[in-house]
C-alpha cells in the first residue's frame, strides 16, 4: 500500500496497461477525525459523507460502554473533512453499531437508524452537506418510473407489505430519492424471481444492474437497464448448477462486464462469502461465458464486494484470505501480493476498504489512491 493520499497501481499489470491507466480521484485523508469510519459514501463531484463511531468500552461491565457517532463531511473541492452535527443518539456498548449512511448526490445523504424493528426505525435526510437534518422513516411511499441521478437502488417487501426479510414472499426494487430521501417503488422493475437484488448505484456507463433468477428456468440471471430503470433486459447466466444462488455481483469495465455468481459451495472448508462462478460478457450483458468455476480447493472461491475490472483481460478478486489477479479475463488466477479487501462501486469510483481506517479509490481498477479516515494517532 502507499501512504495516505498517494497513488499506486494495485496488483500486477503490464507496461501497456500502466500507460493507459486513468488517474484516480484525489480524496484528502482525515486521520484527525475521532473513532473509526463504518459507513462512507461519495457523490460524482467528489464530495462525501462518513459516519464515525468513537467507542468507550468496559470489559468488566460491557453495559457501561457507549459509542458516540459523528458525521464527517467533505464538501466539493474542500481540502479537509469537517465534523458536522450527527442526528444519531449515543449507542450503548452492548447495542453495537448498526446505523448506516447513503450518499445521494452532491451535499445530500440519508442516515438510517439501526437496531429497531423496520417500522420503528428513523431516517435523517440532509440536502445541505449535513448542516441540517430532516427526520423520516423507512416506509415506501408511491412509485417512480425512473431512477434519478444520485439515487440509490434497494428493495423492500411487496408481499406481504412491510414484512421482515425472513417472512417476505416477494420483494421489489425501491428507489431512495435524492430529492427528499424517501423510498418509492420502481414502477417497471425486472422479472427476476421473488428476491431480486440490485446494485446500489449505476455503473460508469450509466447502466443499472440487478440479479435474481430467470422466471422460466429458475436459474441465476441478471438484468440491465440503460434508460434509468424504465425498461430492463434479462439474461440467464451459464451457471455450473441448476440450483439458484444467493445473488450475482456485477461490475462494468472497459468493453467488458463481469458477473460473480455467489452461493453455497459443495466440499472444502466452509466460507462466509462463497463465489460459485465468474462470468464475462463482451457485448454489454447480452451473452455470457463462464470463465471460472470454483471447487473445494481451488482459489479464489470467495469474493468480498464486487470483481474489479482492469484494462485488457485483467480482473481482481478480493477473497477472504487475499487478493487474486487474472490477466486472461478470469480463466486463471494467482495471488496479486495484496491482502484481503472489500470493493464496492460509488459514483466517484471503485472504493476499496482495507482496514477500519484505510481506503483506496480508483476510476479504472488499475491505479488507486489511498486515504485514511479516523483512528487518530494510529500508524497506518
Amino acid at each position: 500500500m502507499g501512504s495516505p493520499g498517494s497513488s499506486h497501481a494495485g496488483g500486477t499489470a503490464g507496461a501497456g496497461a500502466e500507460a493507459s491507466a486513468v488517474p484516480p480521484p484525489r480524496v484528502p485523508s482525515g486521520r484527525q477525525l475521532p473513532g473509526w469510519s463504518h459507513s462512507l459514501g461519495f457523490a460524482s463531484d467528489g464530495s462525501g459523507f462518513a459516519l464515525l463511531a468513537d467507542c468507550v468500552t468496559d470489559e468488566r461491565t460491557p453495559e457501561n460502554g457507549f459509542c458516540r457517532q459523528h458525521v464527517a463531511v467533505l464538501d466539493r473541492g474542500a481540502k479537509n473533512w469537517v465534523l458536522r452535527r450527527s442526528p444519531l443518539p449515543e449507542a450503548r456498548g452492548t447495542d453495537g453499531i448498526s446505523s448506516s449512511l447513503l450518499a445521494l448526490g452532491p451535499g445530500r445523504a440519508l442516515i438510517e437508524e439501526g437496531g429497531a424493528e423496520p417500522e420503528k426505525r428513523r431516517t435523517w435526510f440532509t440536502r445541505d452537506g449535513g448542516r441540517s437534518w430532516r427526520v423520516g422513516d423507512l416506509k415506501t411511499v408511491g412509485t417512480t418510473a425512473v431512477i434519478p441521478a444520485g439515487a440509490v437502488l434497494t428493495t423492500d417487501c411487496a408481499q406481504p407489505a412491510g414484512a421482515w426479510v425472513d417472512d417476505c414472499v416477494r420483494q421489489r426494487l425501491v428507489v431512495i430519492s435524492p430529492q427528499d430521501g424517501r423510498r418509492r417503488a420502481l414502477a417497471g422493475g425486472p422479472l427476476l424471481g421473488a428476491r431480486p437484488r440490485p446494485a446500489e448505484v449505476a455503473e460508469p456507463d450509466g447502466s443499472w444492474w440487478a440479479s435474481g433468477t430467470d422466471p422460466l428456468s429458475g436459474r441465476a440471471a441478471v438484468a440491465v437497464s440503460r434508460d434509468q430503470g424504465r425498461s430492463w433486459s434479462v439474461s440467464r447466466l451459464p451457471s455450473p448448477t441448476t440450483e439458484p444462488g444467493w445473488y450475482t455481483a456485477v461490475a462494468v469495465g472497459r468493453s467488458v462486464v463481469y458477473a460473480a455468481e455467489m452461493g453455497e459451495l459443495k466440499g472444502g472448508d466452509p466460507v462466509k462469502n462463497p463465489m460459485r462462478a465468474l462470468h464475462r460478457s463482451l457485448d454489454g450483458g447480452r451473452s455470457w461465458q463462464r470463465m471460472w468455476t470454483t471447487g473445494p480447493m481451488i482459489e479464489p472461491r470467495t469474493l468480498l464486494g464486487i470483481p474489479v475490472p482492469g484494462p485488457g483481460g485483467r480482473v481482481l478478486i478480493g477473497a477472504e484470505d487475499r487478493e487474486y489477479v487474472s490477466l486472461d479475463g478470469g480463466s486463471s488466477f494467482r495471488p496479486s501480493g495484496e491482502g484481503t479487501s472489500f470493493t464496492r462501486r460509488t459514483p466517484l469510483g471503485l472504493l476499496r476498504h482495507n482496514t477500519s481506517c484505510l481506503y483506496d479509490i480508483s476510476v479504472d481498477g488499475e491505479r488507486w489512491a489511498e486515504f485514511g479516515l479516523g483512528c487518530e494517532g494510529e500508524t497506518p
